[in-house]
């Protein structure tokens, strides 16, 4: 992975500090890299449709993790792609002066109108009553200054405006590299950011990937799909927290685990055990 990257993830991983590793550019690969060797350490190696998971989903740049662990894209494909995408991201982040904010609290309708107002873009839809705004920075210190009702603004250390009409540059960028990438089908259940719809061609899974980089995470639809399909437990793989933060609030009485750490792997097995058709 690390040589498909053309970064040194094991130092950046290991021995960075949070400045170096906050580049949108190094931050993508990592993140998808941390997900995929911790997906290869739980299963020692075998893909997860063969060990008794029922299906996979990321959130932004976690769904390229989903896409190798379902089977669309290899490895080697999937830290290629993400460290395409870091790059055209980080290069259309340094054209405007562009941030994101989180709102926690206020109604979504009242959201959204404030950010119209402001030209803002809502980036993420994460439930919980959680929203990312994105925008250019005078807009995001605007909307902290004077927030929707009932809610909260929280501005977030980014290089940019991603998932938004800022990000446009690298669409393009992505969809002409996409075309030199073949990829498989899902081996197992795979839901998309666009909708929160359930995707059985790895075709169309890709060309969502790609226009994704420019639309909202619609992460509050995944949770809702993951509910209508008995989903009964949830597994979040490095690097893990968030997620399942987000389905504790979004989704009541699924079980979930984060796994942070190699001393959390045996957990992670039972876990999935006691929750597979095969447990």
């Amino acid at each position: 992975m690390q040589n498909a990257s053309g970064l040194d993830l094991s130092a950046f991983g290991t021995t960075a500090d949070a400045d170096e590793i906050r580049n949108t550019e190094v931050a993508q690969p990592l993140i998808v890299a941390a997900g995929v060797a911790t997906i290869s350490a739980l299963f020692d190696g075998k893909a997860p449709a063969d060990s008794g998971v029922g299906g996979i989903a990321g959130h932004s740049v976690g769904e390229i993790t989903a896409a190798i662990g379902a089977g669309v894209f290899t490895a080697d494909q999937g830290i290629r792609f993400v460290a395409e995408r870091g790059r055209s991201m980080s290069e259309a982040a340094l054209l405007e002066k562009t941030s994101m904010a989180a709102i926690l609290g206020g109604s979504i309708e009242d959201i959204e109108q404030k950010l119209l107002e402001l030209g803002l873009e809502p980036a993420n839809y994460n439930g919980g009553g959680q929203i990312v705004a994105a925008g250019t920075i005078d807009a995001i210190a605007q909307l902290q200054a004077d927030p929707p009702a009932g809610a909260r603004v929280i501005p977030l250390q980014v290089a940019g405006a991603f998932h938004t009409r800022f990000m446009k540059p690298a669409v393009d960028v992505m969809r002409s590299y996409a075309q030199s990438i073949d990829v498989g089908d899902p081996e197992l259940k795979l839901w998309s950011n666009a909708g929160g719809a359930e995707i059985t061609s790895g075709s169309e899974f890709l060309n969502l990937l790609v226009s994704q980089v420019a639309s909202p995470v619609r992460w509050d639809m995944c949770m809702e799909s993951l509910v209508a399909a008995g989903v009964t437990a949830i597994l979040e793989v490095a690097p893990a927290g968030t997620l399942v933060g987000l389905a504790k609030r979004g989704m009541p009485g699924i079980e979930t685990l984060a796994l942070k750490t190699p001393d959390s792997l045996d957990a992670a097995r039972t876990l999935i055990a006691n929750h597979s058709d095969r447990g």
